[in-house]
């Protein structure tokens, strides 16, 4: 006779209940993404909807012949790993002296230029780089997004910051190191992963960001988040070719997040110092 089971395997069932309803939901919709942009284009829009197709590359097709897609993507790669680069530059020095100073109203202030809806700083960046010709330009798109990214490489990096044991610091200032040499010997090494954390989100919230592109951004420097809006007209939209472009879209962040998964689980800090 067996045993009924006991509170602990209802808890675990539950949980995975709640993790599969979770991945559903979360799921759901990329995958009738992926299907849409497989469809021929008269049977994305069909109501009811078609689950059984037979799947077509022609969306794809239509996509690569009608837009210059490839430029867009390069445009797209050097806008957000530049902002990114650039927020990484600035924001790991600063995470750490915040950490370091324990003086919070600076990474403060950055969070609250976050979090300010971006048709805010739109207008102002608009006058000024159309003064100094930058409009169109690289750098006036790396510059707006930098914004973007470096709030989130700062509050990602301080918990790994304030993680790592002071001891550690002190130990080093003892040996004679100083500030800065304790930053790139010592505690980068140690916040490693929370590094790769925020290069992806700050990759992620640069590579999607659409409102500064589609103004900042001319002919020539379109990202593909602001090329996508041109699927979109007043009398039709093509949801086949859209669809096909945010599958091709999503591509980029998933890679970069499969390729640096070890990072993100991996603790370095855990042993730094023992008891």
């Amino acid at each position: 006779m067996t045993e009924a089971p006991t509170v602990d395997i209802w808890i675990r069932r539950l949980n995975l209940l709640q993790l599969i309803v979770a991945g559903v939901i979360i799921l759901a919709p990329t995958v009738w993404m992926v299907l849409s942009s497989l469809k021929p284009s008269f049977e994305v829009t069909a109501y009811p909807p078609t689950l059984l197709f037979s799947p077509t590359l022609e969306n794809y097709v239509q996509l690569t012949e009608t837009t210059p897609f490839l430029d867009y993507a390069i445009n797209s790669l050097i806008v957000t790993i530049g902002s990114t680069g650039l927020g990484l530059l600035f924001g790991i020095p600063a995470a750490f002296a915040v950490s370091w100073t324990r003086i919070s109203w600076p990474a403060i202030l950055t969070l609250a230029a976050r979090m300010a809806p971006g048709t805010l700083f739109l207008l102002p960046w608009y006058v000024m780089f159309r003064q100094v010709g930058m409009i169109g330009s690289y750098s006036a798109l790396i510059l707006s997004h930098a914004v973007i990214t470096l709030p989130i490489i700062i509050w990602i990096l301080l918990p790994s910051f304030d993680a790592i044991p002071r001891s550690i610091f002190e130990a080093a200032q003892v040996d004679g190191c100083s500030v800065t040499r304790i930053l790139w010997r010592i505690a980068l090494p140690l916040v490693a992963s929370g590094i790769a954390v925020a290069a992806i989100l700050a990759f992620v919230f640069s590579w999607n960001y659409f409102l500064f592109a589609l103004v900042l951004s001319n002919g020539d420097s379109k990202t593909l988040i602001a090329a996508a809006f041109n699927f979109i007209g007043e009398g039709s939209t093509q949801w086949g070719a859209l669809m096909a472009a945010a599958t091709l879209i999503a591509l980029p962040p998933l890679i970069l997040a499969m390729l640096v998964q070890r990072w993100l689980v991996s603790g370095l800090t855990l042993g730094a110092v023992k008891g």
